[in-house]
């Protein structure tokens, strides 16, 4: 908005737009396809907006999964519900969809990255501190304020308050009275939609909190270094181009100077420190090749690994029913995983629309009997 688009963020998924997405999307597409196609149909459908004047925005990652391919199902379920005039506009880095993609300005690459550090940062320090606090919703109300703060300083885009902002979350938080408890901590990793998507994982976050346990959920700046990363490592395995590879590596230095004050804000804090992702890339050695690079790849094993390494050794590993890529790099490699770390307590689960959702529930209480289980032979 602030770039001077009137831009209208879609972030509420309800029954209702599950049964849209159905009514568009055949449902031999992934879970994530119908709830984005459901969200956008449900949403131009409502009586809001003047369809003469409205266009819907997708990101494509240039890759062979859905963030790539939902552009043709999206096209086709506006034609089928009578909106073809309502254009499409793709925001993406890969140069696809050239006659209709989404300029992105230096300005707005500023506010982008700053917005992606915030979020992933509150997120961090959300779930490490909310299942320990001593005053009911402090830290929740914490939350809440430095949201509304962070998201009047993107406007802005001023690098100096953005570094003074990261400095002031991470003291605030650090201020928060909690219990000292020993709680199982779970972490969760799969499909980018539905490992954030509160409605796509039925509150999995939610859930542990409630049975007694502390989430962890990786950065979303993470799938973004992936992303510049398997560049590099397309120039090592394919001989691909080297200017490319380096315009990759280029990338990943801008994006470290906006996680710099992150990293130095957390050292010697009780937090989980930002993601490298050359070492996340030598987590995988001798379990799968970087070269699987469709959907989330090599980064959900690496992701996993990473997790164990940090101690923490229950996982949930979030799905849509039937997800290929997540099949190979996610459920395949559980065995191998379990094989190197001991303590390795993992589940895969499938979400879809037609999921039971007991059936989930019950999955996700027997890896956390486990997990209180392992936690109390540690502290004996």
């Amino acid at each position: 908005q602030s770039e001077g688009y009137n831009a209208v963020y879609l972030n509420k998924t309800t029954n209702d737009t599950v049964e849209t997405g159905l009514r568009y999307v055949n449902n031999d597409s992934c879970y994530p396809a119908i709830l984005v196609t459901g969200q956008l149909i449900h949403e131009l459908q409502s009586g809001k907006y003047d369809l003469d004047n409205t266009s819907v925005i997708i990101t494509q990652t240039g890759g062979g999964c859905r963030a790539t391919n939902y552009i043709g199902l999206i096209r086709k379920a506006l034609r089928d519900a009578g909106l073809e005039k309502v254009s499409i506009l793709s925001l993406n880095l890969s140069g696809l969809e050239k006659e209709q993609a989404f300029k992105i300005t230096p300005s707005l690459l500023n506010k982008i990255l700053q917005a992606v550090v915030y979020g992933d940062l509150l997120m961090k320090l959300l779930y490490a501190t909310r299942p320990y606090e001593v005053i009911t919703n402090s830290t929740n109300e914490l939350y809440e304020r430095w949201q509304n703060i962070c998201r009047v300083a993107v406007r802005k885009g001023s690098l100096k308050e953005f570094r003074d902002n990261i400095n002031d979350i991470v003291e605030d938080f650090k201020n928060i009275k909690i219990k000292k408890i020993n709680k199982p901590r779970v972490g969760i990793v799969g499909e980018i939609l539905i490992k954030y998507n509160y409605f796509g994982n039925d509150y999995l976050v939610d859930k542990l909190e409630k049975e007694g346990a502390e989430a962890t959920v990786p950065e979303l700046m993470g799938f973004v270094k992936y992303c510049a990363y398997n560049g590099m490592i397309k120039e090592k395995l394919l001989k691909t181009s080297k200017v490319s590879s380096f315009i990759n590596h280029q990338v990943l230095n801008f994006i470290d100077f906006y996680e710099r004050p992150v990293r130095k804000a957390l050292q010697g804090t009780r937090f989980r420190q930002v993601t490298n992702i050359y070492e996340l890339s030598k987590n995988v050695e001798g379990i799968i090749s970087t070269g699987n690079q469709t959907g989330e790849g090599w980064f959900l094993t690496a992701e996993m690994v990473e997790l164990m390494k940090d101690g923490i050794n229950n996982i949930v590993c979030v799905q849509p029913f039937a997800c290929l890529p997540n099949h190979i790099v996610g459920k395949s490699v559980i065995k191998r995983i379990r094989s190197i770390y001991k303590d390795a307590n993992i589940i895969a689960i499938d979400y879809d629309p037609g999921a039971s959702h007991t059936n989930q529930t019950n999955r996700i209480k027997l890896m956390l009997t486990v997990a209180k289980e392992n936690l109390e032979k540690a502290h004996k």
